[in-house]
């Protein structure tokens, strides 16, 4: 039998795997324009978890390219969804902002995630869920590997 960490290591390298990632962002984008997919939806997401943010920095966070950051945020702009200006700590820098366009589909994203783990964790009895919610939040808020 496993101990409880291996079988922690294992389910988050299961939740990790692109194919999975990109299942759920494909179910979360479905339906929201032709510029709002799977592959722009870590823009969308950062930007809105990160707040404003030059490509490097997004690129950072999210695990992109800045390269790939960058042709993401030509598309998301061109379909008025991000915004891009000077940046105010220095000029020679671009910043990339969610429009209210992009904040309302990301709200429609999380919304759509908040939904299908809603469904989910309905089987199991309310404790296991509150008890599951305060350890995936302590796991992230911990941050083991940050030490």
């Amino acid at each position: 039998m496993d101990t409880p960490s291996k079988q922690v290591a294992d389910a988050l390298g299961l939740l990790s795997q692109r194919s999975l990632r990109r299942r759920m962002y494909a179910h979360l984008t479905q339906g929201l324009g032709e510029e709002i997919n799977e592959s722009t939806y870590l823009v969308l997401s950062g930007l809105d978890r990160c707040g404003p943010s030059t490509p490097k920095e997004l690129a950072t966070v999210i695990g992109l390219d800045r390269s790939v950051v960058s042709r993401h945020a030509s598309a998301l702009e061109k379909a008025g969804l991000i915004a891009r200006a000077t940046d105010p700590r220095d000029a020679r820098w671009i910043q990339l902002s969610l429009t209210p366009l992009g904040q309302d589909n990301v709200a429609v994203m999380r919304s759509r995630l908040t939904q299908k783990l809603e469904e989910f964790l309905a089987r199991w009895p309310e404790p296991a869920q509150q008890q599951f919610a305060e350890m995936l939040t302590a796991l992230t808020n911990d941050k083991p590997f940050t030490h």
